[in-house]
């Protein structure tokens, strides 16, 4: 009798999750590399600089609860796709802009950088999708650490490949080369994700392993017949839940810290530590090294509390907790002077960031089965609000100060309120339970489950 043939294509798709969110973080991070000789070129000031940073918040934010409604409507392959296609696209065209006068250059970079945004907003709501399609439930935690700590993998891949092409040929270039691989990239998702009964490689072992222990290998079947458009009643119910009010305030104060790394943390380099922009280029992926490790490390923590028996609440809570506490160290950096050991803070920082990201897990546990691309779109616009404010805040502190002290001040804050929204605010972390007007429970048994970043 021929054995049984096991295959694990899911960890295929994790692979392609994880080098979907790198593309995805690197093309956010071109500008922070690129910023402070595209500053020099064009002649504009830090608080125009921190501008153009937010101008992809702004459509990011913009863009999530409709992006959310496309993967509900139309499925996670086909949207996904359009979106890597798109985002990357605009990020080649950013290449162009230098050869435009400076007032028209600004205003130009702002606006593709705008579109970058729009373009990406479905990315992280997508992969939420996928890995509930995907994995068991008791895999995804890991899963969902392993991919989205490919934002700081994208740093150092990418910062030090990234400030050698400014260095060697000039800011314009890295665009041009980052949309690139974006566009390559695109088509190579068209061919390699499927949904789990679709896949041509997957095996009847692995399908009912998914299938049987919580994976919704079926999420995107029918999806063209259902609701037209977004669900404000249930929208609302999320929006009134103090549970859910505390995760969105500790994600915005987490992607605080983020957007300091992904903006104006080269430029920190350059200008308050004098290093060259080959220099920065290699730094930078140093803190972005421990964030990836940390960010692993979260999820397998939180996963562990939970296999020895500790409640859902006290595994999430405790790595975000002392992670993000852990966090505050960046603020140590105003106090010394020798850069490696500014570096070495940074990366400290940077690994309790890591350890403490674990709020699209959260979201995992809370979010009503129903709306998986609406919820996570939700999390994910108020989370991203940090996207606009924080390169605006910072890029005031500085100009009206003339150095970084205060605006790493500004960064460690974040952190302790993060802290503070889930110590007294978040509560106890359960699933929410739809309902009708009428009071009744809303059922659907073959919607999707959200899962993490």
């Amino acid at each position: 009798m021929q054995a049984i043939k096991k295959t694990h294509v899911r960890y295929l798709i994790l692979f392609m999750l994880f080098l979907v969110t790198t593309i995805n973080y690197a093309d956010r991070a071109t500008i922070s590399i690129a910023g402070s000789s595209l500053q020099k070129d064009l002649g504009i000031d830090a608080i125009t600089l921190g501008f153009i940073f937010s101008a992809f918040g702004w459509a990011y934010v913009i863009g999530q609860i409709p992006g959310g409604w496309l993967l509900d409507r139309f499925g996670s392959k086909k949207v996904y796709f359009f979106s890597i296609f798109i985002w990357s696209l605009f990020t080649v065209l950013q290449g162009f802009v230098g050869y435009m006068p400076a007032a028209n250059a600004v205003l130009t970079l702002f606006m593709l950088r705008f579109l970058v945004g729009f373009a990406e907003a479905p990315a992280f709501p997508g992969n939420a999708r996928i890995v509930a399609a995907w994995f068991p439930t008791a895999e995804r935690g890991t899963a969902s650490a392993i991919f989205n700590s490919a934002q700081y993998f994208a740093t150092v891949l990418f910062a030090p490949l990234m400030g050698w092409i400014v260095h060697a040929f000039g800011w314009e270039h890295v665009f041009i080369v980052m949309g690139s691989i974006g566009i390559v990239f695109s088509l190579f998702w068209l061919k390699f994700i499927h949904n789990p009964g679709d896949h041509p490689q997957i095996s009847p072992a692995e399908l009912s392993l998914i299938a049987d222990n919580g994976g919704v290998i079926d999420m995107d079947k029918g999806r063209k017949s259902g609701a037209a458009g977004p669900k404000w009643g249930y929208i609302r119910q999320l929006l009134t839940s103090r549970m859910m009010l505390g995760v969105y305030l500790g994600q915005y104060c987490i992607n605080g810290i983020t957007y300091f790394f992904l903006t104006w943390f080269p430029v920190y380099l350059v200008q308050e530590r004098g290093m060259t922009i080959l220099k920065a280029g290699f730094i930078a992926s140093l803190p972005a090294i421990c964030g990836f490790i940390g960010g692993v490390l979260g999820g397998v923590i939180s996963d562990a509390l939970l296999r020895r028996g500790h409640s859902l609440t006290f595994a999430r809570k405790l790595p975000i907790v002392c992670g993000l506490l852990l966090s505050t160290t960046m603020i140590i950096c105003n106090y010394v002077e020798l850069d490696w050991v500014v570096v070495a803070f940074m990366a400290l920082a940077f690994f309790g960031k890591g350890v403490g990201a674990l709020g699209w897990a959260v979201v995992s546990d809370t979010s009503p089965k129903q709306i998986a691309g609406i919820s996570g779109g939700l999390f994910n616009m108020f989370g991203n609000i940090a996207s606009i404010t924080t390169p605006i805040v910072i890029g005031f502190i500085i100009n009206a100060t003339g150095s970084f002290k205060w605006a790493l001040v500004y960064v460690g804050a974040n952190a302790l309120v993060a802290v503070f929204s889930y110590l007294v605010i978040v509560g106890e972390i359960k699933r929410i339970e739809l309902r009708e007007e009428d009071g009744s429970l809303v059922l659907d048994p073959a919607a999707p489950l959200v899962t993490s970043h």
